[in-house]
């Protein structure tokens, strides 16, 4: 798949947004706050993505997205400005991974 202009494609982890708590509890995907945000691998990239690469981990709202299936899988369609912060290995030796 081809991402255009500034779009990005990403799967959030874990079935339906589920996430683990740092004790190992499962915490689903009905339970989250409002306002918290998310993680998600990026999948794809657009041509005018400066910031991340197919593979990164970015956090972004769940509020700011849109939902698309492709071959039966659900993916998530984000602009680059919407997404708060990346994690990636290749970022590592920078310091914290993230990019803010």
């Amino acid at each position: 798949m081809k991402m255009l202009a500034d779009r990005i494609l990403v799967k959030i982890e874990g079935p339906d947004g589920e996430r683990r708590s740092s004790g190992g509890i499962l915490i689903p995907a009905t339970a989250q706050l409002s306002k918290r945000l998310t993680w998600a691998e990026v999948v794809a990239v657009g041509p005018n993505v400066r910031t991340m690469e197919s593979g990164d981990r970015v956090l972004f709202s769940p509020e700011d997205r849109y939902e698309v299936e492709v071959r039966g899988d659900d993916y998530i369609i984000l602009r680059e400005r919407d997404v708060h912060a990346v994690a990636a290995k290749r970022l590592d030796s920078e310091g914290t991974g993230l990019y803010l």
